[in-house]
């Protein structure tokens, strides 16, 4: 990885993502000069985005401090879904993922070997930074996302997978069960490999959607199932939001004490992630359940009218730069996620960069990605 950062002149992005630790302390200007530099390749390999800075009279060689990123136009995460603009040869996609509703709207992000890989190297320091890259422990696996299906790669499914990594698999249940072409939700299935895990005593992992997580756990409150007394290193790591289930979606407190009381996870072990197949930096929650800012991204709230900046506590557009990605310009996205954010030192949990709060999300009836198109399932049971 190192090699192919230098061979293409991105020495500053080699330098970012080679930090050990989420929060650590960067060389001044550090992030400045990655993001000028994966700027430049984007502008120099890429007709639409250089047209796209000539078009705003914006030149990467003039990036030198935070205030000229600030100006640096922006791409809707939304933009991607009905567009294809890469900057690599086709030869360099090693993957695609794809993010699809049931009305046949699909959101597609190509991936060559640095864009693939950079993530996985932000998510290792991450589980690196919790303690959860645990090799010598095997795990029993609870996956709240798809079972793969041939020829048909979902940007949840591999992270799943991936984060199956830092600890041996002993078995694994996906709640989200295969019928050949498309999926159903797997409650009995998923509830009975709580059970069956609880009687084996092995550490369990539960990775994916959380409203399947809230809807087992409704269910096995309903049929009289009593708490469970999961091992003591379990955990719950859960991402992808409830999208159209937001009327059953209850706040992260009362969600984690449930969560707690029914299997037996202590708060600190249960943690949510924030991101997506057009920006797959994987930001997850300190002990306080908040979004901390890591090294390798820089966050701000625009107004929902003039996109911009807004102060801290004021709602609007969610504005994520990172400069992870060779393959397309998705290095200064807007989302259509709502949030606002908040100094770092109100938190209280001892990291000090800003961080971030999702407040919902904007168009959803449009907006139909994997979670949307999963928490769909939860209706046919």
């Amino acid at each position: 990885m190192e090699q192919i950062y230098l061979q293409n002149g991105l020495a500053a992005v080699q330098e970012l993502y080679a930090l050990e630790t989420p929060f650590q302390h960067e060389k001044e200007n550090l992030f400045v000069h990655a993001m000028a530099e994966i700027t430049s390749w984007h502008y120099k390999r890429n007709p639409f985005y250089r047209n796209l800075l000539d078009a705003n009279n914006y030149n990467p060689e003039n990036i030198k401090k935070q205030s000229d990123l600030d100006k640096l136009p922006l791409i809707h995460a939304n933009f991607f879904k009905k567009h294809t603009i890469w900057s690599v040869s086709e030869e360099s996609i090693v993957n695609i993922f794809t993010s699809s509703g049931t009305l046949g709207q699909k959101s597609q992000m190509a991936y060559d070997l640095v864009s693939i890989n950079t993530p996985m190297l932000m998510l290792d320091r991450y589980m690196k930074e919790l303690a959860w890259n645990t090799p010598d422990q095997p795990c029993n696996y609870l996956l709240l996302s798809y079972q793969p299906l041939k020829n048909q790669p979902v940007g949840t499914t591999y992270t799943d997978h991936t984060l199956c990594k830092y600890a041996p698999v002993n078995k694994l249940t996906y709640a989200l069960r295969s019928t050949g072409e498309s999926h159903s939700f797997d409650l009995l299935g998923s509830i009975q490999a709580l059970l069956d895990y609880e009687k084996e005593g092995l550490p369990i992992r539960i990775f994916g959607f959380p409203a399947f997580l809230f809807f087992i756990l409704e269910n096995m409150k309903k049929w009289g199932i009593p708490p469970l007394k999961l091992h003591p290193d379990s955990l719950v790591y859960l991402g992808g939001g409830w999208k159209n289930h937001a009327d059953k979606q209850i706040k992260k407190n009362p969600f984690y004490q449930e969560i707690t009381y029914q299997l037996g996870i202590t708060d600190s072990r249960i943690r949510d992630m924030f991101g997506s197949v057009e920006h797959c930096v994987p930001y997850t929650e300190c002990k306080h359940h908040h979004f901390h800012v890591p090294v390798w991204a820089r966050v701000r709230v625009l107004d929902l009218k003039t996109l911009k900046p807004l102060k801290y506590g004021q709602e609007g557009f969610l504005n994520l730069q990172s400069p992870y990605s060779t393959t397309a310009p998705v290095h200064n996205i807007l989302m259509s996620d709502l949030a606002t954010i908040h100094p770092g030192k109100s938190c209280g949990c001892g990291i000090s960069t800003d961080y971030f709060e999702i407040i919902g999300r904007a168009g959803t009836q449009k907006n139909r990605s994997c979670a949307i198109a999963a928490s769909e399932l939860i209706s046919k049971n």
